[in-house]
Formats: C-alpha cells, sequence, structure tokens
C-alpha cells in the first residue's frame, strides 16, 4: 500500500473513531501524521496489565480480548481506541489486551498524545466521554 493511500485510509478512519469523530481534516491528518501502523497476529498480547503505559493505540481492522485479573471484560474491534487512559494518568496498565484476529492498529506515543490533547480543540472532552461510558459500562 502506498503512502499516500495509507494515508487516506487512516484519515478516514479515525473520523469514524469517536473520539475523533469532531476533529477537522487538518487536525485528523495531524493525528495520522504521529501515529505508527502495527500489525498484530492473533493471541499476540500487546497490552499486558501492570505494565508501564507509553502508549495507546487505535483499532484499525481486527478484534481484542480485555482482561482484568484474568476475568474478561470486553471485546475491541475497529474503531475502539485502548491503553489511552494509563497513558494520560502515566500510570501502570489496569487490564490486559490480546487480539482475536490478524489486527492493524495505530499506535500513538506518550509525548504525542500529550501534544494532541494542547493542540486539538476538544479532544481532551471528548477522551472525557469514551472514559466516562466505560465507566458505566464497567470496563474501567
Amino acid at each position: 500500500m502506498s503512502a499516500i493511500v495509507a494515508k487516506d485510509r487512516y484519515l478516514k478512519h479515525l473520523a469514524t473513531v469517536p473520539m475523533f469523530a469532531h476533529c477537522t481534516k487538518k487536525e485528523l491528518t495531524e493525528i495520522a501524521s504521529l501515529a505508527t501502523p502495527l500489525y498484530l497476529e492473533p493471541g499476540d498480547t500487546f497490552i499486558k496489565e501492570g505494565a508501564a503505559a507509553h502508549e495507546m493505540m487505535i483499532i484499525v481492522e481486527g478484534s481484542a480480548t480485555v482482561r482484568k485479573k484474568g476475568r474478561k471484560v470486553a471485546t475491541l474491534g475497529a474503531g475502539d481506541v485502548v491503553g489511552e487512559l494509563a497513558v494520560l494518568a502515566h500510570r501502570e496498565r489496569n487490564a490486559s489486551v490480546t487480539s482475536d484476529s490478524k489486527m492493524e492498529i495505530l499506535v500513538i506515543d506518550q509525548r504525542s498524545m500529550d501534544a494532541l490533547l494542547d493542540d486539538v480543540k476538544g479532544l481532551a472532552k471528548k477522551l472525557l466521554k469514551v472514559v466516562v461510558a466505560r465507566l458505566d459500562d464497567g470496563r474501567l
């Protein structure tokens, strides 16, 4: 896939992610420029409970299972964001996440996420809504 096609694809995908849905094309372009694609195989644990957090991920394709203390708490798929809470709070991961299928994810490191929150108007508020929704459905 060419870099231009990938960029357009990621821009379209980011626009469908609830956390980024309000962003302008310019802001989405900034977010996409900070993200690194990563490809996973079924069974890959890409977030480990108790580990230090250095990045958040946005699922582009595939699905994953979230487990807290070994108990399944959620299944995630395309458009879901994972790992952002520990990055924002600068704390350890509160759950493990394992791929159920082949996956494509976008990874945004902690420094870039901090910059996005400063630069992208309304992103912090959107992120807060995501956190509240997770609290409501028991995933946190």
